[in-house]
């Protein structure tokens, strides 16, 4: 089996001098919190997100709806997942009655009790209306109330929008790693 490298970049922020934006967000658009019962909603947004970007070819569960359910149960089955700092985003669209999900991020505590953002996904409908800024701000409020002073992500190198959002908001690189991935042959 032949291996590609994705270059990924691990960014850290440091909350005790970032004040966190209270989350705007455009009208119809709205936050929910963590519920068990919304797992299937968290990985089917998850699956939507990532499906055609290149995290897909990085993380290969992001490939397929099944795989975002494992990853999500996964996530929220470890004794340091963060509920209070998991949010899904729905959208209640005045032409229909079921709101629809558009947005999903999870966080953790990492063993140098630092938050850990795992992942920020919006439905490539709803990308550029800053709802993936809201969703960090409204994670990254309940990571600072729980008396984190940092927290990190990663990013693929390649994920020139996202790279481009957590620079701007302060987050800095600390540490480049090199992800293996097999190439797909079709």
């Amino acid at each position: 089996m032949s291996l590609t490298y994705f270059k990924r970049y691990q960014m850290e922020l440091d909350l005790q001098f970032f004040d966190i934006p209270s989350p705007e967000l455009s009208p119809g658009y709205r936050f929910v919190p963590w519920s068990e019962a919304d797992l299937d909603k968290h990985a089917d947004i998850k699956y939507q997100s990532f499906c055609n970007e290149i995290d897909a070819n990085v993380f290969s569960c992001f490939r397929e709806l099944e795989g975002c359910q494992r990853l999500l149960r996964e996530i929220t089955s470890r004794n340091n997942f963060l509920p209070d700092a998991t949010w899904l985003l729905v959208y209640d669209c005045p032409q229909s009655e079921t709101p629809t999900t558009v947005g999903t991020i999870q966080a953790l505590v990492d063993v140098q009790q630092r938050g850990a953002i795992q992942n920020i996904g919006i439905h490539p409908a709803h990308r550029d209306q800053g709802l993936g800024s809201s969703l960090l701000f409204k994670s990254l409020a309940f990571i600072k109330a729980r008396g984190l002073q940092r927290v990190i992500l990663e990013v693929t190198s390649q994920n020139v929008g996202a790279l481009r959002l957590y620079k701007r908001l302060g987050f800095r690189i600390i540490k480049t790693v090199y992800k293996p991935s097999p190439i797909i042959t079709y």
